[in-house]
């Protein structure tokens, strides 16, 4: 199958075929889904879960990728409690650029990790993101967390 023009642009088609996935910050490979840092993150572990099929919308998963897509989800909320202890979570989907999709047409879930007091505010009244861990320090505390779960 050929990728179309949309699927060759999309970063979440074009990262996972690369084969650099310290590189491009993937955490782990499922069968219908993979696990990444966001590399605009909102807070510290900003997870996505992505399905590797190029759609839109949930309606468009078979069933077996929205479990997995869910899965990995709670996979990843597992992982960023054990490793960084936060004291809540975001967790959601925007579906469609009016709902704020930065990439509507490759749905993803976001996972956030929050911490009572947390800096999530800046963005609001600064117009600046405080992130006091480097993206590659955050892969290296989570990655070995999915190794040994087999992933």
């Amino acid at each position: 199958m050929t990728a179309t023009q949309a699927e060759r642009g999309c970063p979440f088609c074009k990262k996972p075929s690369e084969g650099k996935d310290a590189e491009n910050f993937i955490l782990a490979r499922l069968k219908h889904t993979f696990v990444v840092l966001n590399i605009y993150p909102y807070n510290n572990g900003h997870l996505m879960v992505v399905p590797y099929r190029h759609v839109a919308w949930l309606s468009q998963l078979n069933d077996e990728e929205l479990s997995e897509l869910m899965y990995a989800t709670r996979l990843c909320e597992e992982a960023l409690s054990a490793l960084l202890n936060p004291d809540g979570f975001n967790i959601g989907l925007n579906l469609g650029r009016a709902a704020g999709a930065g990439i509507e047409q490759h749905l993803h879930i976001h996972i956030v990790p929050r911490w009572a007091g947390d800096t999530n505010f800046m963005p609001v009244i600064a117009n600046t993101k405080v992130i006091p861990e480097l993206l590659e320090q955050t892969y290296a505390k989570l990655r070995p967390w999915f190794e040994q779960k087999g992933f």
